[in-house]
């Protein structure tokens, strides 16, 4: 049997709000599961309207393992996203594994937060 999940994953709603409040950063994170027994190799590309993309920024994720990928962590991503610039990304993994998109969002004075699970084929 094969192990769940996908190999390539594609997130086209994603933005890192501009403000925070209450002392919580608003932020983003790419919530990364190998439920197989192989490590992952793991390869993020982010999209933009109006410039080239970013990547792809390459992480490594072990067997039977969660991850959840601060995307707004310059110094474990890798790259700098923009805050308060729509953007999209990508995922290609060499193995098998599931993608769930979720954002925080303080910037009105109070907390939103939705989370979905990307598209995967």
């Amino acid at each position: 049997m094969s192990p769940p999940g996908k190999r390539h994953w594609f997130v086209p709603d994603a933005f890192l709000p501009p403000a925070s409040s209450h002392g919580i950063v608003s932020h983003e994170a790419a919530c990364l599961l190998t439920a197989g027994g192989q490590e992952a190799t793991i390869r993020f590309t982010f999209f933009f309207e109006d410039r080239e993309p970013l990547g792809p920024v390459e992480l490594r994720l072990g067997p039977r393992r969660a991850r959840h990928v601060r995307l707004d962590d310059a110094a474990s991503l890798g790259v700098e996203l923009p805050r308060d610039v729509p953007y999209a990304y990508s995922v290609e993994s060499d193995v098998p594994v599931v993608l769930q998109h979720s954002r925080l969002d303080t910037s009105a004075g109070a907390y939103t937060l939705f989370t979905t699970i990307a598209y995967g084929e």
